[in-house]
């Protein structure tokens, strides 16, 4: 019989978490070679890992890294919350992020196929899952490069839940580096207020026409409310996004105003004064699907006055340049992911079949 260490007997225990003498018995068949015994430790053992593949991943974590120009963020799934506290688990995360980053990998099919410990990251996972006892899936990738006319930035909430990367572009060099902060604060801003796509230019026709209906039947619940309470009623909106508002919608509305100020008998030549901050306050009230949904259309969480594109707009004149977000990108734990739900008793009841 091929005489084994103990070195390597302990080495094929940390990677698998099998019994010492699991570990021993498998090098012995295998002649010492420790992939092999790994494959051998998996046919004899691994079973209980398939189940767990059949497990829902909805927890685990959000894993960002942010150098050099270079933005990865990585979803790693787990079972529970608390083998993402796991320094098995946030092992895996680093390695993750450092093959990507190393490997300049996009997808999870490229990351599955590069070799880490000898093995493919597919197998070193599998050995993972094994040895922390919980299914565990990398869920999504996300690699961002800046350019010359560009810089990322990124932001990880403090519970690793939440990640958001997003790229700035400009025009002038000399930029860059009072962008900086903006970039972050735009990332924490993505990260609280959850913007699902940059401008409303993405909207489509039928999806705004379709959010109106359920919009407005919103604010007439919340009126029924308001009503009761004596309170002031909320103003139905005639539009709910930018994309509505026409050069022709807005002579139309100032042409209102006009009227209003003239039997309000203000004085005509104070008019300019008056007219800019009740046109901006008509688009604030038909833009309400813009401030939900887009990122330019939400008012800013650090100047709740201005939106994100009137803020980027301000820096633009600041500086003499363009400034516009050109990428972003949002991950949040488990989102999407249906997690299924049984009571303790049933539980214990499947676990006995």
């Amino acid at each position: 019989m091929m005489e084994i260490s103990a070195s390597l007997v302990k080495q094929l225990r940390e990677m698998t978490d099998a019994g010492m003498m699991d570990c021993k018995k498998a090098l012995v068949e295998v002649n010492g070679d420790i992939q092999k015994a790994v494959e051998y430790l998996r046919e004899k053992g691994l079973s209980k890992a398939a189940k767990k593949a059949d497990r829902v991943a909805a927890e685990g974590a959000i894993a960002l890294r942010v150098d050099s120009g270079r933005a990865i963020m990585i979803e790693i799934n787990s079972e529970t919350d608390f083998v993402a506290k796991n320094d098995s688990f946030k092992e895996l995360c680093s390695t993750a992020i450092e093959l990507v980053s190393k490997n300049n990998i996009k997808s999870i099919d490229e990351l599955s196929k590069v070799i880490v410990d000898n093995t493919s990251f597919d197998d070193y996972l599998k050995g993972k899952i094994a040895k922390i006892g919980e299914n565990i899936v990398v869920r999504r990738i996300a690699l961002l490069d800046s350019t010359n006319n560009s810089l990322v930035s990124g932001y990880l909430h403090s519970n690793n839940r939440i990640g958001t990367i997003v790229e700035i572009s400009y025009k002038k060099e000399s930029s860059k580096e009072k962008l900086l902060e903006l970039g972050n604060s735009l990332c924490m801003h993505a990260a609280a207020m959850k913007p699902q796509i940059i401008s409303y230019d993405e909207f489509s026709n039928d999806f705004i026409s379709k959010e109106k209906s359920a919009l407005i039947a919103e604010i007439e619940k919340e009126n029924e409310e308001l009503k009761r309470l004596g309170k002031t009623t909320k103003t139905i909106p005639e539009f709910i996004s930018k994309k509505e508002i026409t050069a022709s919608v807005l002579e139309k509305q100032e042409k209102k105003f006009k009227e209003m100020l003239k039997e309000q008998k203000k004085p005509e030549n104070i008019w300019d004064r008056i007219l800019p901050g009740l046109m901006d306050r008509f688009i604030a009230d038909n833009t309400l699907l813009d401030q939900r949904l887009s990122f330019l259309g939400q008012f800013f969480v650090l100047d709740d006055k201005k939106t994100i594109a009137q803020v980027l707009e301000s820096k633009g004149k600041e500086l003499d340049d363009e400034i516009t977000i050109s990428k972003y990108i949002r991950f949040e734990l488990g989102e999407g992911i249906e997690k299924i739900e049984e009571d303790f008793a049933k539980e214990v009841a499947n676990q006995m079949k």
